[in-house]
């Protein structure tokens, strides 16, 4: 899949593709709609398919005070395009500038002229332009008047209500991977880069590989049973620590992941970690002994979840 940033031009050979444009953080069930009907319409039309996303998401250019809320990186977002089957990944630089365009601008200036658009797909609460003067219905009159078409995809449910990844933040905060992971179609999964740590766990006896957690959505700081994803692809049992390592002082916020039954040398790797089960909320315990004999019980609780 070919993968354009910023002001990069586009491929000719990806020109006149239909796209599914939106934010797509997370890319839950809903977002899937969104790109499952772009890709499937550029195949009926013998077209390129393509994902358009905006870094960084707009609420963090009008908002640059909130918490820390990604669900996933923009490396993550697209290799999940890819793995949609999509022909192009465009990510689209949510700045001033772009936010200032008007509705009529966005689709002349980016949509037709830098992609080439034949067809943008989107949900149906996507608006753009200029103060959000532009809805799914300006965006179809829009691409009509280019010579194009545009199409609105509903509202993906379940029994709890619509899709959304506001619940799936919500799901995260309150402990519940499995949840979040329903309205994902996948686990939750925070990717970074191993670093150097105390090695406070290699001297009692569980090694762990150490991550910042960066722009990510904090999920309930606790105890989880995870799945671990090395650059090499293999996929490794884990249980991992997410929070401030009461035990420890200072306080560090780090997601601290022992893989079990693996032993090598992590450092400055990219892996993924994904959000299983969660075993229990963070604690202080009397003593590193105490420390050794619960991380101990939450390896065995880790393998026994992990097994079902």
């Amino acid at each position: 899949m070919e993968r354009i940033f910023g002001d990069a031009r586009l491929p000719e050979a990806l020109r006149g593709c239909v796209v599914a444009l939106g934010n797509f953080d997370g890319f839950h069930a809903g977002h899937q709609a969104v790109v499952a009907r772009a890709r499937d319409l550029a195949r009926a039309r013998g077209c390129p398919a393509l994902v358009a996303s905006f870094d960084p998401h707009p609420a963090r250019l009008f908002r640059p005070d909130l918490p820390p809320f990604a669900l996933t990186s923009v490396a993550q977002r697209l290799d999940l395009f890819e793995a949609f089957g999509m022909d192009g990944g465009v990510i689209l630089p949510f700045d001033r500038a772009l936010a200032a365009l008007s509705a009529e601008a966005f689709v002349r200036d980016w949509l037709v002229g830098r992609l080439g658009v034949q067809g943008v797909v989107t949900g149906g609460d996507f608006t753009f332009g200029k103060g959000r003067e532009g809805d799914v219905t300006r965006l179809a009159a829009l691409m009509a008047e280019a010579g194009g078409i545009g199409e609105v995809v509903p509202a993906v449910a379940d029994s709890e209500g619509v899709i959304s990844s506001t619940r799936v933040r919500n799901a995260l905060v309150a402990g519940d991977p499995a949840a979040a992971a329903a309205l994902l179609t996948r686990n939750f999964a925070l990717r970074g880069t191993v670093e150097h740590g105390a090695k406070l766990g290699r001297q009692l006896g569980f090694p762990t590989a150490n991550m910042r957690l960066g722009d990510y959505l904090r999920p309930a700081y606790g105890v989880y049973a995870v799945w671990v994803r090395l650059a090499s692809g293999e996929r490794v049992k884990g249980v991992a620590n997410l929070g401030i390592r009461p035990m420890i002082e200072p306080p560090v916020e780090l997601l601290e992941t022992w893989l079990l039954d693996w032993s090598g040398d992590l450092y400055g790797q990219e892996i993924e970690v994904e959000l299983v089960y969660y075993l229990r909320p963070e604690m202080k315990l009397d003593g590193l002994e105490a420390l050794v004999a619960q991380v101990m019980a939450d390896a065995e609780a880790a393998r026994a979840a992990l097994a079902g």
